[in-house]
């Protein structure tokens, strides 16, 4: 991960939400066209995704959470890809 990208602050669009789908008893991610289902981790991520936080900085929560470290790559791969398909944005 860039230093670049240790920078940006990314947020869930406004059109997408995190919600449970009780009867399914999975955590999924609402946005107008779809959703994407998410597992334990992917919703953890996305709760620390509240613009205010780097990327560095989720990524420190996380490893200090789990008591290990290199979650860079997959972390910011989970994000960029929630990005690419416009339901993450990064502020600066």
């Amino acid at each position: 991960m860039s230093a670049v990208a240790d920078a940006r602050a990314p947020r869930l669009h406004p059109k997408a939400r995190l919600s449970r789908d009780d009867v399914r008893g999975r955590d999924v991610l609402l946005y107008p066209e779809g959703l994407v289902t998410l597992n334990t981790t992917g919703v953890e991520i996305l709760k620390l995704c509240d613009g205010t936080r780097s990327l560095a900085d989720i990524v420190a929560t996380l490893e200090r959470r789990y008591a290990t470290t290199g979650l860079a790559p997959d972390v910011g791969a989970f994000l960029e890809g929630l990005a690419a398909k416009g339901l993450v944005t990064y502020g600066p």
